[in-house]
């Protein structure tokens, strides 16, 4: 039987081998994830950040709201620590996950930066 170091170090240079052929410059987000060594409960986190936020970004939209700037806060205080919040907003606006959103929260950080 194979040792469990031997299949952990197998699997190592499947995943360097592949990112070697993928082109994750179309994908900055997934990038981002691997470059920043993410775990599963950190990606998901990010996630369920963004799904409550583009919730809550629609809605407010739809009541007219203009000032938007709260949900950047909170996607900040929210973010893993991990993740730069400029570099996570442009990947995931570069990916086109959460659209509406990222293309917000982008506008936000140009103004105030």
């Amino acid at each position: 039987m194979e040792s469990l170091e031997n299949r952990i170090e197998r699997l190592e240079l499947y995943l360097e081998l592949l990112l070697k052929v993928t082109d994750l410059e179309s994908q900055p987000f997934y990038k981002l994830v691997i470059s920043k060594n993410l775990n599963k409960k950190e990606l998901a986190e990010v996630y369920s950040i963004c799904e409550e936020l583009a919730e809550k970004y629609e809605e407010q939209k739809k009541q007219g709201l203009i000032d938007f700037v709260p949900l950047l806060t909170q996607f900040v205080g929210q973010l893993p620590y991990k993740l730069n919040p400029h570099e996570t907003i442009y990947a995931l606006q570069q990916q086109k996950l959460y659209p509406g959103l990222m293309d917000k929260l982008a506008s936000l950080v140009r103004m105030v930066y």
